[in-house]
């Protein structure tokens, strides 16, 4: 999941700046597949975590983990969006420029900063 992540708004900020019709549909097979394969890495993770939690309950009194569950539900919808933007280059209605997917790209990365030193550090007690 997290991998995917990373590359699959780089092939969007590739096919943002792609004008010939090969590399245009090379592009959304490659978002395809790899979204496809992100969305099953993500969902093998929600359901571990739910495992976690389920086993290990007390762990939802540590405010800490509150925090950390937000961020995993922001890389959720980071996720989703992905899916829009995929489904928007497949109808050839991409509306955004490379420069935004490189911005948008540095999102995961901050988000996952986010939950790494909430996980070692474990502020707010914990």
């Amino acid at each position: 999941m997290v991998a995917g992540l990373f590359y699959l708004p780089r092939l969007f900020v590739y096919h943002a700046d792609t004008v010939d019709d090969i590399s245009l549909n090379r592009f959304k097979v490659m978002e395809r597949r790899l979204y496809t394969i992100m969305s099953l890495g993500m969902m093998l993770t929600v359901t571990f975590g739910l495992c976690l939690l389920w086993l290990e309950p007390e762990i939802l009194r540590l405010p800490w983990m509150h925090v950390k569950l937000t961020l995993v539900v922001c890389l959720i919808g980071y996720h989703l969006w992905c899916r829009q933007l995929v489904g928007a280059f497949a109808r050839d209605q991409n509306r955004h420029s490379a420069t935004w997917y490189r911005y948008f790209n540095e999102a995961p990365s901050l988000l996952l900063i986010g939950i790494v030193v909430l996980v070692i550090v474990r502020p707010f007690g914990g």
